[in-house]
């Protein structure tokens, strides 16, 4: 009843009124600056105030921002409720283009993803993991047609605890970009930044995660599917790996905003969150992506 509860209160503020689409918020904020704000006679100072006021800083959705009311792990566990909720936020932020004329640019970006015991007794946050990130993206016309671009990161991700129930780990990766029609395949491989074996949180977080990921990504109209895999390619019955599907669709027949979907995401393997990287979960969710 709580998650319930949760999510109609959460589509109710988000949703209610068609105003708050993002561009169009975005719009109210530089009007009333235009209307409403005295006129200050320093150029640079007008810039800075118009910047504090309009909350224009550049800053972009990165991977998915989503918000699931509704994940069920079909497993009973002692540790939770088999219901809980699951968001995400995830921004970018650019800071260079061109650097070395290759059309490549250079940015940060932060992703947090939590997991919120919402049927719970207190709704502790049983879990979130966080992700800063530096990565530089080129576009790759004079490569191959089909490739269109590719990026290296430097990424570290750690859930923020501490003592036996700390996780966390530092990579470089370099991901791809191919695509054929409407259909785009994403492979990535990654390398794991070495760390003194006293201060390794999860020394065997390879033998689960593996060195890298593939996903590929079809959008067709307004639908989206999404299949995400990951193995660690060990031939024995110590073969750990990951399959998922994110499906988003319109909701616009409910009158919710069009920049914001139905997401429905199926999963199967470890390491859905850092702190269950060597526990296999099953999970159904359900609920809102915000962007894709």
């Amino acid at each position: 009843m709580k998650v319930i509860l949760i999510f109609f209160i959460f589509t109710a503020f988000l949703f209610s009124n068609e105003k708050q689409k993002a561009s169009t918020f975005t719009q109210l904020k530089k009007d009333f600056f235009q209307t409403h704000i005295d006129k200050i006679n320093d150029e640079e100072t007008e810039d800075s105030l118009k910047q504090i006021v309009t909350s224009d800083f550049n800053l972009y959705p990165y991977k998915k921002n989503y918000f699931l009311p509704l994940s069920y792990d079909t497993k009973k566990r002692d540790d939770r409720e088999q219901f809980e909720t699951v968001f995400q936020l995830s921004v970018e932020k650019p800071f260079a283009y061109n650097i070395f004329g290759l059309d490549e640019s250079l940015s940060f970006a932060y992703t947090q993803k939590s997991f919120w015991q919402t049927s719970a007794k207190s709704a502790p946050f049983r879990e979130t993991n966080y992700q800063p990130e530096v990565f530089m993206v080129f576009s790759s016309n004079y490569l191959d047609e089909k490739l269109k671009a590719f990026k290296i990161s430097l990424l570290h991700e750690s859930n923020g605890r501490m003592g036996q129930s700390s996780r966390s780990w530092n990579r470089m990766y370099i991901e791809t970009y191919i695509q054929y029609s409407n259909l785009f395949f994403i492979p990535r491989l990654w390398y794991r930044i070495p760390e003194k074996n006293g201060d390794d949180d999860n020394p065997n977080i390879y033998n689960y995660l593996g060195y890298g990921d593939i996903t590929f990504l079809y959008p067709y109209k307004q639908y989206t599917v999404e299949v995400k895999i990951r193995n660690n390619l060990k031939l024995s019955s110590k073969n750990k790996g990951m399959f998922q599907v994110d499906w988003t669709f319109p909701l616009e027949k409910l009158h919710i905003p069009s920049k914001s979907f139905g997401f429905i995401r199926i999963f199967s393997g470890y390491a859905e969150s850092l702190i269950d990287y060597d526990k296999k979960i099953n999970s159904i969710s359900f609920g809102i992506a915000l962007s894709r």
